[in-house]
């Protein structure tokens, strides 16, 4: 189901409203989680992610913001491209103005969830963002010049693969320095890593499905998603 809703964004900086699409599914009234694209966009892949989300447990509303604003790279040169070119500070008020939405429109509790740069920024987003209930991320960890991670607000949890070769953004070392933060700010927090998985084991790729079982691990609890949902 492909529904794009238009949400509106108040920068204040320059008096002017500014509006973009999302993908949004899964049925209303229920916990909302908000999905973030890898670099590539919002490609059929993010759309599967929020659609899988969506039917975890007794159900999410899940919505995808469009970060690039219709953009979809068609290879990594191009995806590298849109990354280093994005507004990370304009993201998190996408990513803020996504929360809102969907808490205004039903969802008592929301979530933020990601891949890759979407990780990073639901990381960024949990310190950033009060209106967050709760963080998931997988393999990207944010730039210091973001965000600090020993200042989170909302519990944080955290998914990595022990082969994943991008180092100090979702290798081994990165995702140890992120748990070491992450002690220190007082919120419940889980750094995952999973054996024998590279970059990007949540996908759809042939290279990704080798990783079936650490797919299958992550998404076996509805905990895993939302970590203070329960009450």
């Amino acid at each position: 189901i492909y529904c794009p809703v238009s949400l509106h964004q108040f920068v204040y900086l320059d008096e002017l409203a500014e509006t973009f699409d999302a993908y949004v599914v899964g049925k209303q009234d229920a916990p909302g989680v908000v999905v973030l694209q890898e670099w590539w966009g919002v490609n059929n892949q993010v759309k599967n992610h929020a659609t899988h989300i969506s039917q975890i447990g007794h159900g999410y509303r899940a919505l995808v913001p469009d970060l690039y604003r219709g953009k979809v790279a068609l290879d990594a040169a191009e995806a590298r491209h849109l990354m280093e070119g994005l507004d990370w500070q304009g993201a998190i008020k996408d990513i803020q103005a996504s929360v809102k939405w969907l808490k205004e429109n039903g969802s008592p509790k929301v979530g933020v969830t990601g891949y890759c740069m979407g990780g990073a920024l639901a990381i960024a987003s949990g310190v950033l963002v009060p209106e967050v209930d709760a963080v998931v991320a997988f393999y990207g960890t944010p730039s210091s010049k973001l965000v600090d991670p020993s200042r989170a607000l909302a519990p944080i949890q955290a998914h990595f693969g022990e082969l994943d070769t991008y180092v100090g953004f979702a290798d081994v070392t990165a995702a140890k320095s992120l748990e070491e933060k992450l002690k220190s700010c007082g919120v419940p927090h889980e750094v995952h890593i999973y054996p024998g998985c590279s970059h990007a084991f949540m996908n759809t790729s042939p290279e990704a499905l080798k990783n079936q079982g650490a797919i299958d691990l992550s998404l076996s609890n509805p905990d895993n998603f939302c970590l203070c949902y329960a009450t």
